[in-house]
């Protein structure tokens, strides 16, 4: 690694990072550093707890000069307001001894009050895309006079649907700019994106995709239904105390919520997040989870997605991911600043084809373990792990009625065969059977 004193840094800057503890630069703050301050347009491919986000704020911040002009030059934009606060934070950490103004705004929150933080005037402005196009309606924000666009987190924005505001946004800015994107993936959505909005844009890249940390221990577990991976959890965390921060991954709200029912003896050290949990809850939950009050999070990939969470001693994948990449990102919660960490997954029957394209992406086999004798295998199911059973005779048949009018038979160019169902069934079930038989379900 670099240190940051060997970086063309301000002194108000490198007084900031001494102030934090941090000395030593991440690979990926070091080579965007120089490309950034080259004014060229850039995307940055690096994975959770890299240090993305300083590797674009260092430069920008190094070229910040004072301005008393209202309207920002700097524009981020986050997919949600646990990251905004976060990105606004590390910018007042940085800027202590600089004089920048900064702004945070988000939805469910009081919009007159975000309208007088712009008003009052601003450098930076860290945004949601649906917050932004609001306060651009009312035009208490105006783009003329922006220089900078960062887009961070790209790829979760797109998965939120945010793509019509950020289209919106980006027909609007002024076309003489630098555009900075940041991503732990690179999706064909995005591709067009950079092709369509960025001008000859340089990658930098720190790790190819798909590639782990070294420093991650992978495990997973045969598990066949909810309960059984919830009496395996409540086996882990009374019998192995090295679980002592642990980041729970789930694939919605409502299992978030189940989990957190059934975990009632350890609810003085359970925390929960999601999109309908209050923005204090959230705040606060994420708190207490950091100053160890909490020993487990349980969070959906939508919240968790951009959380600066340190010192994470195991992430959990109570739902295996249905993309290799969502896993890489969530495994890389754990194992960051010189620490070893561990990811732990339960795997169902219907986890296989993930789990096999999960493996294959990294190159790398995840180990996989029987259940503990200790743990109960639970023959009650939820609602949506009941096989459903269909009476092919009480099928309705729909009535045929005679043609009126001129009829004439399609040309045989003309006729449709519908063969992709069928074909991508078959396909899936090979794959099925290959997983299933390489790992002896």
């Amino acid at each position: 690694m670099t240190s940051f004193s060997d970086l063309n840094l301000s002194k108000s800057l490198l007084r900031a990072l001494e102030d934090i503890g941090f000395e030593q630069s991440t690979p990926i703050q070091e080579k965007a550093f120089p490309v950034i301050m080259s004014g060229k347009d850039v995307v940055g491919i690096a994975q959770t707890g890299t240090g993305k986000t300083f590797a674009y704020l260092l430069p920008v911040l190094r070229q910040h000069t004072y301005s008393e002009e209202r309207h920002p030059r700097v524009l981020i934009l986050v997919p949600t307001r646990e990251l905004v606060m976060q990105v606004v934070g590390e910018i007042e950490k940085l800027s202590k001894y600089m004089t920048i103004r900064v702004a945070g705004i988000y939805g469910a929150s009081n919009i007159n009050t975000q309208k007088q933080q712009v008003y009052d005037g601003l450098d930076i402005l860290v945004a949601t895309p649906g917050r932004l196009i609001d306060l651009t309606l009312s035009r208490a924000v105006q783009f003329n006079l922006i220089k900078k666009l960062i887009i961070d987190e790209v790829d979760e924005m797109l998965n939120l649907g945010f793509r019509p505001q950020l289209i919106q946004i980006l027909e609007k800015l002024p076309a003489k700019r630098q555009n900075i994107l940041f991503s732990a993936t690179l999706s064909e959505e995005v591709d067009d994106m950079i092709r369509k909005y960025f001008s000859s844009p340089q990658f930098v890249e720190l790790v190819s995709r798909g590639t782990p940390l070294d420093k991650i221990i992978q495990q997973a577990y045969e598990v066949p239904n909810f309960y059984t991976k919830i009496n395996l959890l409540k086996w882990m965390l009374h019998n192995d105390k090295e679980l002592s921060k642990v980041l729970l991954f789930v694939k919605n709200k409502k299992i978030a919520d189940d989990i957190e029912l059934q975990l009632g003896e350890f609810s003085e050290e359970v925390g929960i997040i999601h999109s309908n949990k209050s923005q204090p809850h959230r705040f606060n939950a994420v708190k207490q989870f950091q100053n160890g009050t909490y020993r487990v999070l349980i969070a959906t990939d939508v919240i968790a997605r951009g959380l600066d969470l340190t010192d994470v001693s195991h992430v959990i994948n109570f739902d295996f991911p249905k993309e290799a990449e969502t896993y890489i990102h969530r495994i890389g919660r754990t194992g960051r600043a010189d620490k070893n960490g561990t990811a732990i997954s339960f795997v169902t029957l219907k986890d296989l084809i993930p789990l096999g394209k999960t493996e294959e992406l990294m190159k790398k086999e995840i180990e996989l373990f029987d259940l503990p004798e200790a743990v109960e295998i639970s023959a009650e199911l939820i609602s949506e792990e009941i096989p459903v059973t269909r009476d092919k005779n009480l099928a309705k048949q729909k009535k045929l009625s005679a043609p009126t009018g001129a009829f004439h038979e399609k040309k045989a160019k003309n006729k449709k065969v519908q063969l992709g169902g069928k074909r991508r069934q078959e396909k899936m079930k090979r794959l099925e059977d290959k997983y299933r038989k390489k790992r002896g379900f």
